[in-house]
């Protein structure tokens, strides 16, 4: 069996891991046991899993469900290779997703997937786009969205839309000033919520549904505005201002500002600087400005 398996982020209690396979039909199935709850997004090829919970044919869009401890088989008598996202939960922390879900009563997964489902395909091109940009801050986030959601499929529950409590309130509006004082370093998702006495994905529930947005979306959301205003006011290089609002490197920071601003960095600070256009005319040293008085330091 031929399987090479990348970590592309982890934290206490969780990993998530890009896992490519390339077994062939004349390839004998293998036999693994799962270490952890494993949540598996295919995303290329198929092939059959076989767990304690049954048989089932995967394909691109579907999850895999693995409880923690159990033995599995895969196959390939249909073709060649797959590729997988794989979420990775310890069972203390999968219990925690657990208790957050509203409606789910069990940790165990009593199916061995679910089948490629409208409903999941925005948060599976999520998972998979932040795994092609290497965004392993992401990650946090996107793996408690993708096992909530999976719990909650699997056991037909339904979210439940109550109004949040004023604690709930209080507890986002402390984790967005968090967020402001210290948003150039790194914050995670687990340590808010560690600030706040709740649980990673009830922080990550109630932060969504008080502010609009996820903590992680909250954050990039103030780095970036914070770079687009350094860039209109300074004349520092783009990588300075990208490092210092928090960016780890300048590839992540040029394709963040253009997916959000829809121009590159440098375009914006040339666009939307408001430098004067100056002319002159000839033989003379008069300058003449068509966008208003001469700016010092400009």
């Amino acid at each position: 069996m031929t399987a090479t398996t990348r970590t592309l982020a982890s934290g206490t209690g969780w990993h998530v891991a890009d896992v490519i396979c390339t077994a062939g039909v004349g390839d004998r199935p293998f036999e693994e046991a799962h270490r952890d709850f494993c949540v598996a997004a295919v995303t290329s090829g198929t092939f059959r899993y076989r767990a304690q919970q049954g048989t089932a044919m995967l394909a691109p869009g579907a999850l895999l469900l693995g409880n923690s401890g159990t033995c599995y088989e895969c196959g390939h008598e249909h073709g060649s290779g797959d590729r997988c996202l794989s979420f990775h939960f310890e069972p203390a922390y999968m219990e925690r997703i657990v208790a957050g879900v509203p409606g789910a009563r069990t940790l165990t997964f009593g199916a061995p997937r679910l089948p490629p489902l409208p409903t999941l395909a925005p948060l599976l091109a999520e998972a998979e786009a932040a795994r092609e940009m290497a965004d392993k801050d992401a990650f946090e986030e996107l793996s408690l969205r993708v096992a909530a959601a999976a719990v909650a499929t699997i056991c037909g529950a339904l979210p439940i839309r109550r109004a949040p409590s004023r604690l709930d309130q209080k507890r986002v509006a402390e984790a967005v000033r968090r967020i402001e004082l210290d948003a150039d370093g790194p914050i995670s998702l687990s340590a808010l919520a560690d600030e706040t006495a709740t649980s990673p994905y009830h922080f990550l529930r109630i932060f969504r549904q008080v502010a609009g947005m996820t903590p992680y979306q909250f954050l990039l959301k103030t780095r970036l505005h914070r770079a687009a205003v350094r860039l209109r006011l300074s004349d520092e290089a783009i990588s300075a201002i990208a490092f210092e609002a928090g960016f780890n490197d300048l590839s992540t920071f040029n394709r963040r500002f253009r997916s959000i601003m829809g121009e590159t960095p440098g375009a914006y600070r040339v666009r939307r600087a408001g430098r004067p256009k100056m002319r002159r005319n000839s033989g003379s040293a008069e300058a003449q400005s068509d966008v208003g008085p001469h700016q010092p330091g400009r």
